[in-house]
């Protein structure tokens, strides 16, 4: 039975899995640890045959992706120490025992390379990657999850076989990289960083880098919608309260202020939809196991009554035909002549969108519990 797996997606990387697989082995060999080399192969070149004459172990993923990539492996991985890599030659495989060392320590659960405090070779990443995108998506991660890591998307890891299947990981795509931290946050993993160097690619990078981005971003939102979505949405929405309270508060609306009495009824329904969205995420992460039910959500989820709910819509959505009707009705008996009750018309709006959106939310939340009760 090997002690340490070293799990390598590929594709199409011919002309540098040969070298990746011997960094492993001149790393683990003249230590006498006993290893395995798995790669996850879905290339159409040389890289399966190239890997398998060195004498790893070749799988196919039955779905692409880098997350599902990496799923493949890990499912065939029996080792008690478990390290991750990428196949493009852009990471030191020889500095394997710098990721095992903390480990059988005991010291750490987890381990990822820090490529900002090691050393990135010229070419080796770009710029907007360097100074931008990397930064940028790491500082997100550490504000959302109270964690301190210097390099949130470095690919080359390690990790216990304890840890691996307390992480329970799921994704398929490029936020896999995300979810393995995320995860290792919320079961109070021991990470610790190693730093390393980071080499030129040989082959043109599969990086997308706006998509790829969009993907990280996208699963932090999943797992922590109140920061992105609900808070900003209820500053919104309280803002443009206050800004159409005031204008209808001090009257001549449709004279003097038209203008901005129309801007303070978009803000609302756009700060409504926003907080609504935010709370529509929350409770699909919670239902499915992503966050754990807390605050006000779990209050929501805990008391949620969808014929409360739907009273309320209903009634929102009611006043406001009413008085859209009622506008209606002045516009006949004048003639279809110059209205002069836009300032009723705006309310009439901002009541009916209101009312339809929280109808649409207890409908949502009714369905996602229907699935949590079914699922127990």
């Amino acid at each position: 039975m090997p002690e340490v797996s070293v799990v390598i997606p590929s594709m199409n990387e011919e002309a540098t899995i040969g070298r990746c697989i011997k960094d492993v082995s001149r790393a683990l060999a003249p230590k006498h640890i006993e290893y395995e080399i798995i790669i996850a192969d879905n290339s159409t070149d040389k890289t399966a045959e190239i890997a398998r004459s060195l004498g790893a172990i070749v799988i196919k993923p039955e779905k692409m992706g880098y997350g599902n990539a990496y799923l493949a492996g890990l499912s065939r991985a029996r080792g008690d120490f478990i390290v991750i890599a990428d196949s493009d030659g852009t990471y030191d495989l020889s500095a394997i025992p710098q990721f095992l060392e903390p480990l059988k320590e005991g010291v750490a659960d987890f381990v990822i390379g820090n490529r900002f405090g090691g050393t990135i070779l010229k070419g080796a990443m770009p710029w907007h990657h360097r100074y931008i995108g990397n930064p940028l998506l790491t500082k997100i991660l550490n504000w959302l999850f109270k964690i301190r890591v210097s390099d949130a998307h470095c690919g080359m890891r390690a990790f216990t076989r304890e840890a691996y299947e307390k992480m329970n990981l799921k994704t398929g795509g490029m936020e896999f990289a995300s979810e393995m931290i995320i995860e290792a946050v919320r079961n109070n993993l021991r990470i610790k960083e190693v730093p390393i160097t980071y080499y030129p690619r040989i082959l043109p990078s599969k990086l997308h880098s706006f998509s790829d981005g969009w993907r990280h971003l996208r699963f932090m939102m999943l797992y922590k919608p109140i920061p992105f979505l609900f808070v900003p949405g209820v500053v919104i929405f309280l803002l443009g309260l206050l800004l159409s309270l005031t204008i209808l508060m001090r009257g001549n609306a449709e004279t003097s202020h038209m203008h901005s009495l129309i801007f303070g009824s978009m803000l609302v329904i756009i700060g409504f939809q926003t907080l609504a969205t935010g709370i529509y995420i929350k409770a699909y992460a919670a239902v499915h196991g992503l966050c754990e039910k807390e605050g006000f959500v779990k209050k929501l989820l805990d008391y949620h009554s969808l014929e409360k709910e739907l009273i309320i819509g209903a009634t929102l959505l009611l006043i406001g035909v009413a008085i859209g009707l009622k506008v209606v009705l002045t516009w006949i008996n004048i003639g279809f002549g110059s209205l002069s009750e836009i300032e009723s018309a705006v309310i009439a709006m901002v009541l009916a969108a209101t009312g339809i959106q929280t109808i649409f939310m207890a409908i949502f939340l009714s369905v996602l519990l229907l699935e949590e009760r079914r699922c127990q």
